[in-house]
């Protein structure tokens, strides 16, 4: 039996997707898409995340994405572009973008205002940002999650989570719009 249903009654999800099927048919050079990822589930996702590429390797198509939605474009994208106020302030490639990323640890304690003046005091490290709910991100490559942890615990402060992490193109995205690579705190500022 033959089920008809008119468009207006299909998901969000189905309602992209039947889209991207249109714009797709004729085989374009371009292909503009605005938050294609808007109402899917996570396999919908995975899915659109294959055709994308696919459409891009095997049929050379230019897929330029507009999303807010940066852990997509992350996988997604060899280049980027940073638009602010309608106005495009940056236009990198991934790799680039990668490169540029800094790997930190990032340390939950107990008390942060005392870890602070330990990693002052002990480590004389000053690259480093406070970021509430007891969190540290520490950007200096020399100290070891191990040395910190065991340095932490010798001074009482109770460590409730430590991971060694990578910035994420969303805090390269907010360095540029916020005004510059802001991840990097100096010590006196981390104070305030």
């Amino acid at each position: 039996m033959e089920q008809r249903k008119p468009v207006k009654h299909f998901s969000l999800g189905m309602k992209q997707r039947l889209g991207i099927a249109r714009a797709i048919c004729t085989k374009p050079e371009l292909l503009i898409l605005d938050e294609p990822v808007n109402g899917m589930d996570p396999s919908g996702i995975r899915e659109l995340r294959d055709l994308f590429r696919m459409l891009s390797k095997e049929y050379g198509m230019t897929l330029l994405i507009s999303s807010h939605i940066l852990q997509e474009i992350e996988q997604l994208a060899d280049t980027i572009g940073v638009i602010n106020h309608g106005r495009l302030i940056e236009e990198v490639s991934m790799e680039r973008v990668r490169e540029r990323q800094s790997e930190y640890v990032e340390v939950t304690v107990t008390d942060s205002k005392q870890a602070v003046l330990v990693l002052e005091d002990k480590l004389s490290i000053a690259n480093y940002k406070v970021m509430g709910q007891g969190a540290i991100r520490i950007y200096d490559a020399g100290v070891t999650p191990v040395e910190l942890n065991r340095l932490l615990v010798q001074h009482d402060i109770g460590v409730e989570s430590l991971n060694k992490k990578s910035r994420s193109l969303e805090e390269y995205f907010l360095g540029l719009i916020e005004g510059g690579g802001g991840h990097v705190m100096e010590a006196d500022q981390a104070r305030a």
